[in-house]
């Protein structure tokens, strides 16, 4: 994955309301009566929210995966929200 910097975009921020810190982990979730099984949405996470935003997630059933957002390759079909 190209880093933001190298590709002009802006630095991916946490999908936590409110929060505006750096990106640092990818939380792929689908929610089943809504998406095919194998889509997959994202949310990002800095190192401070990712623990509850991967516990709401999977409270849901909705948790697929977390991983290192500079790890992350996105699945064919995938989208951030």
């Amino acid at each position: 994955m190209n880093s933001p910097e190298s590709s002009g975009a802006p630095a991916p921020v946490c999908s936590a309301k409110g929060c505006r810190g750096a990106a640092v982990w990818v939380l792929a979730w689908n929610n089943p009566s809504l998406h095919a099984p194998e889509r997959r949405k994202t949310w990002l996470a800095c190192e401070e929210h990712r623990a509850h935003l991967s516990h709401f997630l999977d409270l849901r059933g909705f948790l697929k995966d977390v991983v290192k957002f500079d790890e992350w390759v996105p699945p064919e079909g995938s989208e951030r929200t």
